[in-house]
């Protein structure tokens, strides 16, 4: 199997799943209790809290595990919004895990430009029209196409025109390519996920900044200084944690094979299949990961089925879930037209992703979209 949708999760590195297991079977002691084997599992917890922490460039303190990006940018906006109130207001091109709570909480979508980026002329109009911002979302990298926001620009403006409203940013997609300390610094908040990274499903992060005015959703036993109760996942905690280490030590490596390795991908399907190109321009300031393609004149989810029988897994960015015929609202907020966002697929690289592999879907790809051209319609 051709597997390029790392995207949507990548493998578990096995160094990360060898720390994983004696948790499961040799230390099963909870972190909240008191005795040997407690103390032992939240000393683990703790060493992975100082992981996350300096991935992020955090206190220890500020760590809030989670089960996810899903769960860490709900409470990001539902954690400040019970605390504080106000108006929450996003970009339109954000995770449905930010947009979703923000429409309920009635705050506002603000759109991007045609890049997918938060436009920043809008985004300063906004801020002088609209009282009681209290939180700003917007991601780092997104998760169909890869463009990167400029968070620190949004740190300045927020700074210059509404010192009281906090920032939010989903940093998800960006872990294991982008340094967060440089790229999120002066965000209050910012949520991670380890399976993007090569750690394990079920454990994220939530970063919240001291002052923060943050409110628990989930109570109970008090756990993560009372900003989210449950019984810690002890092993997806040490697995998270060491990903962390791991992609802080190879991120720099990691990125430019696979940037050598995306940019052959697209320029060869780019020269091999007519009238293909890229959503986003070859310079755009992008993660390495995702080569997100068009390819004119193919529906994505039959190209996707042919890819599959052909053994190359891959995503369709143009469908917001398993068979929504509908463009996507990334795409859409980007100005692109239903017609060619339903050819769009989004082929991502990860940490396991080998020459082999590409040369695999440069075989592939081109004679898949042939073959869908030349069926009759």
């Amino acid at each position: 199997m051709t597997y390029l949708d790392h995207a949507a999760s990548t493998p578990t590195r096995p160094e990360v799943v060898e720390t994983m297991m004696p948790w499961f079977t040799q230390h099963p002691g909870n972190p909240s209790g008191a005795h040997h084997q407690a103390r032992e599992a939240r000393r683990a917890v703790d060493e992975a809290r100082d992981a996350v922490a300096a991935l992020v460039g955090a206190d220890s303190s500020e760590v809030v595990f989670t089960s996810g990006g899903t769960e860490a940018d709900n409470l990001a906006i539902d954690g400040v919004l019970r605390a504080k109130g106000g108006t929450p207001i996003c970009t339109a091109t954000e995770h449905p895990a930010v947009l979703e709570p923000v429409r309920d909480s009635g705050g506002m979508i603000i759109p991007t430009d045609q890049l997918g980026q938060i436009n920043l002329e809008t985004f300063t109009e906004t801020l002088d029209s609209v009282d009681n911002i209290s939180l700003v979302s917007a991601m780092t990298a997104n998760n169909e196409t890869g463009i990167i926001n400029p968070v620190t620009d949004i740190v300045a403006l927020l700074q210059e025109r509404s010192p009281e409203t906090l920032l939010h940013t989903d940093a998800v997609q960006a872990t294991a390519w982008l340094d967060l300390v440089k790229h999120c610094e002066g965000a209050h908040l910012v949520s991670i996920t380890g399976h993007k990274f090569g750690g394990p499903k079920g454990a994220g992060a939530l970063i919240v900044k001291k002052g923060v005015p943050f409110a628990a959703t989930q109570r109970g036993g008090g756990q993560e200084r009372e900003r989210r109760s449950g019984t810690q996942n002890v092993p997806a905690i040490v697995g998270l944690g060491k990903a962390a280490q791991l992609i802080m030590n190879e991120r720099e490596t990691l990125a430019s094979r696979v940037t050598a390795l995306r940019d052959r991908l697209e320029e060869e399907l780019i020269a091999l299949v007519p009238d293909t190109f890229r959503t986003l321009p070859q310079d755009s300031n992008r993660t390495p990961q995702i080569a997100h393609l068009c390819f004119k004149g193919v529906e994505s989810e039959s190209l996707l089925f042919l890819l599959e029988q052909e053994g190359i897994a891959a995503s369709a960015a143009s469908s917001c879930a398993s068979g929504a015929q509908q463009a996507s609202h990334v795409l859409h907020a980007m100005g692109i037209d239903y017609e060619t966002a339903a050819g769009s697929i989004r082929l991502s690289l990860g940490w396991t992703t080998t020459e082999e592999e590409i040369n695999h879907a440069l075989t592939v790809i081109p004679a898949a979209v042939t073959q869908l051209r030349e069926y009759p319609k």
